[in-house]
């Protein structure tokens, strides 16, 4: 078969729609001839007017070259590697531009009631009775009796029979393959065996006739803390001795905790408190009212709202006080009016997220607050959107000093502590420039 043949052939087996065709040329020879040569005769009129024949001899050669044209084809096949949503078989891509709430707006009232079944909600603030798709039809027989609920379930246990097994139990009898370890690798294997050191006679004496405590001493000087536990090892760094009784044996035994007296609860009179605020008193500068329980949403809200008048109270102290979203956005108002508050701690209440961006806010317009608290409130986890709102915030304010709050993103941490530091550099600074 010919060259251009096998060409034919290789284009009628690939595909019309996938096929590429190229050539290929190679130089197989060259030869070179040349021509006989030719004159040409012309006649010119010299310069002293005289007719004059010129005559012109000419040489060609001719160089042939013989090539080689190979013409190749291929198929290529292209493949997406990033395959469109699908559904059931239906691509969801004529979908990606449609606005979800205006669906939402067309549906019923009964179609809302039967897509909510269907999707569970992943909020974790909503009660598990409103993400539990199930719903109970049936009336109520009667009040909830535990006992007997716990009685049926127990009768019914017994009552049901067991699943039969499909063979036997047979004592002693093992079913199955038995597990085999693989071998170990002897490199594993040898760095486990025991390496014989020999340290000469006179180590070797000194060890053998060492005592306890000198042992005792010896490991703890080298480091090994795991011969011994946290008593011997201080009391060998401070030379106070081994404790007594307390050898070898003591090793495995946990250091006997110290017993601390339990705070006094706070006796602090809550509406005596409040009317000192409201009278402006020039004595009350710190008010701590923390781990108070029996404080009523009233007298909090009394107290919040005779913060803005009061121009003596420097330091505020609400921690575990049931603090409440309500009663912390009619704080953050208080705080935009406050001309003398520098502490606030309102940490371990019941605060969500975008409420403790609104206090942080606050701070803005109060330039006075130099440390804000308000960690381990009702959600652990802030989020990222709502770290990067108070991280911005922060930022902005050129009076905050301290900030207690849990931040778990790199970023918003780094950022808010190098900007917590500038503040406290620019502040020295001017109290420095202030006493010269």
């Amino acid at each position: 078969m010919s060259e251009m043949e096998d060409v034919k052939a290789a284009e009628e087996q690939t595909s019309p729609a996938t096929d590429a065709t190229s050539k290929k040329e190679e130089l197989v020879g060259e030869t070179t001839e040349e021509l006989p040569p030719e004159q040409i005769v012309t006649e010119t009129i010299d310069e002293d007017g005289d007719e004059v024949e010129e005559i012109t001899q000419i040489t060609k050669k001719v160089v042939k070259r013989t090539m080689k044209i190979t013409e190749t084809s291929s198929t290529t096949k292209t493949s997406s590697l990033t395959a469109p949503a699908k559904l059931y078989g239906k691509d969801l891509s004529e979908y990606d531009d449609v606005d979800v709430e205006t669906l939402l707006a067309q549906l019923s009232p009964e179609e809302i009631n039967i897509l909510a079944k269907e999707v569970d909600p992943d909020d974790n603030f909503l009660p598990p009775d409103q993400r539990c798709s199930y719903e109970c039809t049936k009336d109520p027989t009667g009040p909830l009796n535990r006992k007997k609920l716990i009685e049926h379930i127990n009768k019914q246990a017994i009552e049901t029979p067991d699943q039969p097994e499909f063979e036997p139990y047979v004592k002693g009898t093992v079913r199955g393959k038995k597990w085999v370890p693989p071998p170990r690798d002897q490199r594993d294997v040898e760095a486990e065996e025991k390496i014989a050191i020999d340290l000469g006679d006179e180590y070797e004496s000194a060890l053998k006739d060492a005592t306890q405590e000198e042992i005792i001493d010896l490991a703890a000087i080298l480091g090994f803390h795991s011969m011994m536990n946290q008593d011997q090892y201080h009391a060998s760094l401070l030379n106070k001795g081994q404790p007594v009784g307390m050898g070898w044996d003591g090793i495995t035994k946990s250091t006997q905790q110290k017993v601390y007296p339990m705070d006094p609860p706070n006796d602090t009179d809550v509406e005596e408190s409040i009317r000192r605020v409201k009278d402006d008193d020039e004595k009350l500068i710190d008010l701590n009212l923390n781990n108070i329980k029996n404080i009523s949403e009233e007298k909090l809200e009394q107290l919040i709202n005779a913060l803005p008048g009061n121009e003596h109270l420097e330091v505020l102290s609400l921690t575990n006080v049931g603090l409440t979203d309500k009663l912390a956005l009619l704080l953050a108002e208080a705080i935009e009016k406050s001309k003398t508050l520098r502490v606030l701690n309102v940490e371990t209440n019941f605060i969500s997220p975008p409420v403790i961006v609104k206090l942080v806010q606050a701070l803005l317009k109060c330039r006075t607050i130099e440390e804000f608290r308000a960690s381990n409130q009702r959600s652990q986890v802030l989020g990222n959107k709502i770290e990067m709102e108070i991280t911005d915030l922060v930022e902005k304010n050129t009076s905050l000093l301290r900030l207690g709050l849990h931040l778990e993103f790199n970023d918003a941490r780094h950022r808010v502590a190098a900007h917590l530091q500038r503040n406290i550099d620019r502040i020295r600074v001017q109290r420095l420039n202030q006493r010269k």
